[in-house]
């Protein structure tokens, strides 16, 4: 079964032809689903990836093991680019901005070829190899975003952009009120290799459990006007899913006036992420 014919069947079989609205009715058909008892196979495996997404499977694709001290010498070094550029800047930069920073200043040290070459292979591989099956809003390794695109949102250190972005953040904050926050908003390539790179350490080189958390650079939909919010004081919980247990997510729902991009339902091969608003 190739990508493209999975994402159909996925499509067919999680939402039928009238999915009920609310998140909260997405969820109860989730569980619905998965008690099908003739239900395809590819489908049980990857709704059980989803679920248990932060646990290894069987086929996930790791790293070469060699590779790993390349992984994390990568990592540092963008890692110290964030720090010397300021975390909110750092989700602005491009692969070619990053390059001469680190070439600038002695503390961080140029990227070696081989560093660079582990970026762009990364880039360009197939996120459906890890099993990604969302579709790619970035082709280009030095993808830029023009600073004059984006807003600063104050109080949160966070950028989104110009537009629609601001329009959707700004309507859900009036109807929601101070307990919303951004809690992510712009990521350029740059960020989103450190997410995933992080990710991917943490998870020992497999690959495929990084980017059911984290969209492998590129295929992000935060770079071209998705992001997250969060409740106010709930700190690194709004990652996780007791961030539906919150008044800010009861509100989302209630008040209608946002889409989530990863339901549980969803058929990227992600995590539920209730909450990461969909915009582009």
């Amino acid at each position: 079964m190739n990508r493209r014919t999975f994402i159909r069947t996925l499509s067919a079989g999680l939402i039928g032809a009238t999915l009920p609205s609310g998140v909260h009715a997405a969820i109860k058909l989730s569980h619905q689903v998965r008690r099908k008892p003739n239900m395809d196979a590819h489908i049980r495996d990857y709704l059980a990836k989803i679920e248990h997404f932060d646990a290894p499977h069987p086929n996930d694709l790791y790293l070469d093991q060699k590779r790993m001290p390349l992984l994390s010498s990568t990592l540092r070094r963008l890692l110290k680019v964030q720090s010397t550029v300021g975390h909110g800047f750092f989700s602005l930069i491009s692969i070619d901005q990053a390059i001469h920073t680190a070439g600038a200043y002695p503390s961080i040290g140029a990227f070696t070829r081989e560093e660079l070459d582990f970026l762009e292979m990364l880039f360009y591989k197939d996120g459906a190899l890890y099993g990604f099956l969302g579709e790619k809003p970035l082709y280009k390794f030095t993808a830029t975003i023009p600073v004059k695109d984006a807003m600063k949102i104050p109080g949160t250190g966070n950028y989104l952009f110009k537009g629609q972005s601001v329009q959707v953040y700004e309507t859900i904050k009036k109807a929601i009120g101070p307990e919303l926050i951004l809690t992510s908003g712009v990521r350029s390539v740059t960020k989103q290799f450190m997410l995933f790179l992080n990710k991917a350490a943490q998870c020992n080189g497999n690959l495929s459990m990084a980017s059911r958390s984290l969209a492998p650079p590129g295929y992000s939909y935060h770079a071209v006007g998705d992001f997250d919010v969060g409740q106010v004081g709930y700190g690194k919980r709004n990652f996780s899913r007791s961030f539906t247990d919150t008044p800010v997510f009861k509100e989302l729902v209630e008040s209608g006036f946002a889409t989530l991009r990863y339901t549980r339902t969803n058929n990227f091969g992600v995590r539920f992420e209730p909450w990461h608003i969909k915009v582009a």
